[in-house]
């Protein structure tokens, strides 16, 4: 039996060692809507130390599965780690990699996915999240306010460069004909879409 407990201690070594783990006002905003939703196939992108996915697992329909994706090797082993000390194993599945070189050989359909990796490549992640959602399907997007930076007019900072990627994201899933979106300013930001109707590439 899952001993979900244990997730404040992985929420205070991740807030302790600068992990990035979601914020509890996103955190809470989403596992609202995942609660609704009742997922059977849930997509991660950014498993960071599993934090998000087990928390996720918790609404899960029955028999229902996440796949995460990480990239560095350490974070995935901390990941895997927790994931069997709290008693979720059955439920998430850790895939080990660039995501960009994974998702490519995705085909089956998910529910939610979830964009939380690299800000400079999420438009490349949406493209991939269009194709393995079916109609119906949720696709959201962390950080996407990135520190207020990207609602700010001041562009003189180290991260410009992801600052402008991550308006040129928000711009394009507000404008994604197949997609009910809505920008929500909460935590660092999330863009929520819900899937209406097929993708035409």
């Amino acid at each position: 039996m899952a001993n979900y407990e244990l997730l404040k201690d992985i929420e205070k070594y991740g807030r302790e060692n600068k992990i990035p783990i979601l914020l509890d006002d996103s955190l809470e905003y989403i596992t609202g809507l995942l609660e609704k939703i009742k997922p059977h196939r849930v997509l991660e992108i950014g498993t960071a130390i599993g934090f998000s996915a087990i928390n996720f697992s918790k609404y899960l329909d029955e028999g229902g599965r996440i796949d995460t994706i990480e990239i560095e090797s350490l974070r995935v082993q901390q990941a895997i780690e927790n994931i069997e000390k709290v008693g979720v194993q059955d439920k998430i599945r850790v895939l080990e990699g660039d995501a960009l070189d994974i998702l490519p050989y995705l085909t089956e359909k998910y529910d939610v996915i979830f964009i939380d990796a690299s800000k400079g490549k999420y438009l490349e992640f949406f493209e991939h999240a269009l194709r393995l959602s079916p109609v119906g399907g949720w696709i959201i997007a962390d950080n996407v306010l990135y520190k207020g930076m990207v609602l700010s007019d001041y562009n003189k900072h180290k991260q410009r460069t992801a600052v402008n990627k991550l308006r040129s994201f928000i711009d394009v899933v507000m404008e994604t004909e197949c997609l009910n979106s809505e920008l929500v300013d909460i935590g660092d930001g999330l863009t929520i879409s819900k899937k209406i109707k097929e993708w035409e590439k």
